[in-house]
């Protein structure tokens, strides 16, 4: 469950070739990933699926300058800027990319174990602040902290507590982190995003120790409040300012 999402995947290492730190090839290869193959459909004049190898070249010459991500949820559309059909379909999956510069943003489907991307228009929000983002997390992860330790790890699989205790101490992953181009703190932020989505995911399946509605009600908010700012720290991780030029 840590394993980045396919967006954030797509868009570093789309960062990453657009600004010259790996090849056509290494940025594929990590994009597709564990997934057997990556397509993206609908690109004008396009009839048939284009392998993500030939997308990317195809992105480029439509002007693409750099790729961000978007991580929707219910009620806060993060990253989204319209149009309205391109909004439905990020949120349906809770995930999308953004092209700056060709005005396209494209949202994956998984296929049996192959991923088709969609290709819709789309128009690119300001990126969110990376020092804003951090803070953010960092404010969140000690506000909830008491509710997180007083919750029943013990009804958990032994990972999540592992998760839980290991919030604080996150270093740089080299096994499924950002691509090349991504200074340490960007890595570091995005580790640590990742870490908390796995455990609000995870600890949002059940009320665990709480005893009273009121108990549950307050955990909840609490995960709640803590999945939206790692959310919002995974994009603020990802966005193209962050790649060393």
């Amino acid at each position: 469950m840590l394993t980045l999402p396919r967006s954030v995947r797509l868009a570093c290492w789309a960062n990453a070739w657009l600004s010259g730190h790996t090849s056509l090839d290494e940025a594929d290869e990590h994009i597709r990933g564990d997934d057997a193959a990556h397509h993206v459909l609908g690109f004008e004049g396009e009839d048939e699926p284009m392998t993500m190898l030939f997308a990317l070249g195809r992105l480029r010459r439509l002007g693409t300058q750099a790729c961000l991500v978007a991580l929707p949820a219910p009620g806060d559309p993060l990253g989204l800027a319209g149009p309205r059909e391109l909004n439905e379909a990020a949120l349906d999956v809770g995930e999308a990319v953004l092209c700056a510069g060709a005005g396209i943003g494209l949202v994956p489907d998984v296929v049996g174990a192959g991923v088709q991307w969609r290709v819709y228009a789309a128009n690119v929000p300001p990126p969110l602040q990376f020092s804003d983002a951090t803070t953010e997390l960092s404010q969140t992860l000690l506000e909830v902290t008491h509710s997180l330790a007083g919750l029943d790890v013990a009804q958990w699989r032994p990972e999540v507590a592992e998760a839980l205790a290991s919030l604080r101490n996150v270093g740089r992953r080299s096994d499924d982190g950002l691509a090349p181009g991504y200074p340490s703190r960007a890595d570091e932020l995005a580790a640590r995003a990742r870490k908390c989505l796995l455990v609000c995911e995870l600890a949002l399946a059940n009320d665990g120790g709480s005893t009273t509605a009121y108990e549950a009600d307050t955990r909840r908010r609490s995960l709640r409040h803590l999945e939206y700012a790692a959310r919002r720290a995974l994009v603020a991780a990802c966005t193209p300012s962050q790649v060393a030029r």
